[in-house]
């Protein structure tokens, strides 16, 4: 289930690296190694509420955000999963996963706007992007 009218948007193409394609959404990784942040975008154009989806697209969405959600748990240690779509700055559709650690920069309080982003080193990037693919694959 796709669009070929769909285009990312251009923030977050520019603050993520693509994972992988489920059936309906696009899974992106957060360029920000302080957390293991996951972000699922339907590529389907014009929708920027969950609602906009037809209903067989809602139930979709929401198995894939259980799938990612149990795969980055059990990918990456964590106390927290943060699941929510926001979506006040990029309107465009898409729902964030996030590990979240008692002891990181941000806890116990929201990500977004704590602090400047880390980048992934190349290392780093290549590392959480296998572990990702291959548990995506499982």
């Amino acid at each position: 289930m796709s669009d070929t009218t769909f285009v990312l948007d251009p923030r977050l193409k520019a603050d993520t690296q693509r994972v992988a394609a489920l059936s309906l959404c696009d899974v992106l990784l957060m360029n920000d190694a302080r957390y293991a942040w996951l972000i699922l975008v339907p590529r389907l154009a014009g929708c920027t509420e969950i609602l906009d989806l037809p209903e067989a697209g809602r139930a979709q969405l929401w198995q894939e955000i259980n799938h990612v959600a149990a795969m980055l748990r059990g990918t990456v240690p964590c106390d927290k999963l943060n699941i929510g779509a926001l979506g006040n700055i990029v309107r465009q559709l898409h729902v964030h996963v996030i590990a979240r650690k008692e002891d990181d920069a941000a806890w116990p309080g929201p990500v977004w706007g704590q602090g400047a982003a880390r980048p992934y080193s190349d290392a780093e990037l290549e590392s959480i992007m296998q572990r990702l693919r291959k548990a995506l694959a499982t």
